[in-house]
């Protein structure tokens, strides 16, 4: 009798590419082999939009719940992926007040003046609360991108969907190009000259350190908060230095797709960066991501007349702007898909692909016109143990951030709240 035939683990990556079609066949070692691998990493996504929806045309009827729901006009061209997406409706951020705001408080649900003598303050985003943890082993622990004149965006205030512990806003890449940049762009300056910049930087952060400590002697009780909040976004720094030093000496990862043109707005520049959201979570440079996406531009692209405020007031309109409305959430929807094919297209080395790995949240803080409940959302991917392929009605005016605590549990982090949150979606657990 021979005996039995053995591949190695070398011979099954360097052969990936014709193997994917193949069943894993015990008689080949392949699951053993599949044992031996680490857990695939978590991954969370939030994709926000502003200006809100077609109410009549985007939620599916709010009868029609559990997986037999009639997919509505507005999500139609995600059809082929209905059973990897759930559809919620009934929740909102009680302390929104800004109709004006889709983003600013989507993920923290904070309220804006939970301060004392303070007209607005914010507290840590849900992507955040996941990047503490899921950032710990990536070269950024998290990833922001942005479209410009984000304010004529209907999203508010901040520089992204991010907000640190304190409340304070993170910055992200605004264009394709520079995002592209800052995942696969080598450094310019040499390794010895970042090193003694990353020293001096420290011997800086050395001294205000003790000068800190002496200043604070004598300080009323409103000046010592406002050295708390300074000695922190020290500490900011530092963490992120300590970061670029754990990373200081590995080259970026190799671009798995082209550097986008300049100049990319609207629907191409959305493609271009859901391009490199895929480029950024199959290198595995970072596991959390956020995308804060226009409307304008994009309305522009898809030949539509009206800015996009204009265009949430379609009720009010005995014109054309609701034909309008209507094609912008299917364009906005037909991207989406497009999306979730390159996640799903996307293997892992266990044979798994991205999006079985992946959460990924598709919503905005706004339903339409200046409404702020049923906040339109829409969660898709394997990566949270979630039950998808459903409409799930939730009561009226459920937080938003009971949708992101569940989330966040199902990713493996374990918190018992998030903003507002009264508890898990049990209805969303699978």
């Amino acid at each position: 009798m021979s005996a039995p035939f053995r591949i190695s683990r070398r011979q099954l990556l360097r052969s990936s590419s014709s193997l994917l079609a193949l069943p894993f066949l015990e008689s080949l070692g392949f699951q053993r082999f599949a044992a031996a691998l680490p857990a695939r990493p978590k991954r969370l996504v939030f994709l926000g939009f502003g200006w809100g929806v077609t109410r009549e045309t985007w939620y599916p009827e709010l009868q029609q719940t559990g997986a037999d729901y009639l997919l509505p006009a507005g999500l139609a061209p995600l059809a082929q992926h209905r059973k990897d997406f759930t559809v919620i409706q009934g929740c909102s951020n009680k302390f929104s007040n800004e109709a004006h705001w889709g983003s600013t408080f989507w993920l923290t649900g904070a309220n804006r003046y939970a301060e004392p003598g303070r007209s607005f303050c914010n507290s840590i985003s849900a992507d955040q609360v996941a990047a503490a943890r899921l950032g710990r082993d990536t070269r950024f622990s998290s990833l922001q991108f942005g479209t410009p004149d984000a304010s004529n965006q209907g999203h508010g205030p901040g520089l992204s969907l991010a907000w640190d512990e304190r409340g304070k806003p993170l910055a992200g890449s605004d264009n394709p190009v520079a995002a592209f940049h800052k995942l696969f762009s080598a450094e310019d300056t040499p390794l010895a000259t970042r090193q003694r910049m990353l020293v001096e930087k420290r011997s800086v952060l050395d001294a205000l350190a003790g000068d800190l400590a002496r200043v604070r002697r004598g300080l009323s009780l409103e000046d010592t908060d406002k050295l708390d909040e300074y000695t922190q976004s020290i500490r900011d720094i530092e963490t992120r230095l300590s970061k670029d030093e754990q990373w200081l000496g590995v080259p970026k990862a190799a671009s798995p797709c082209p550097e986008p043109r300049p100049g990319l707005a609207g629907r191409e520049e959305i493609k271009a960066m859901y391009d490199l959201l895929v480029a950024a979570l199959k290198t595995d440079t970072t596991r959390v991501l956020t995308y804060r996406q226009p409307v304008d531009s994009l309305l522009k692209s898809i030949d539509v007349p009206y800015t996009g405020h204009d265009l949430s007031h379609y009720e009010r309109s005995q014109g054309d702007r609701m034909e309008f409305s209507q094609k912008k959430d299917a364009a906005q929807s037909s991207l989406l898909a497009g999306l979730i094919d390159k996640l799903k297209a996307t293997k892992e080395p266990d044979g798994s692909s991205l999006f079985d790995h992946t959460v990924l949240v598709f919503g905005s803080n706004i339903s339409s016109v200046h409404f702020l409940n049923n906040c339109p959302t829409l969660v898709a991917g394997g990566g949270a143990g979630l039950k998808l392929g459903q409409h799930l009605v939730l009561p009226k005016d459920t937080p938003l951030c009971n949708v992101w605590l569940t989330l966040l549990n199902g990713i493996g982090i374990d918190v018992a709240r998030h903003g507002d949150s009264t508890g898990p979606v049990k209805e969303l657990i699978a």
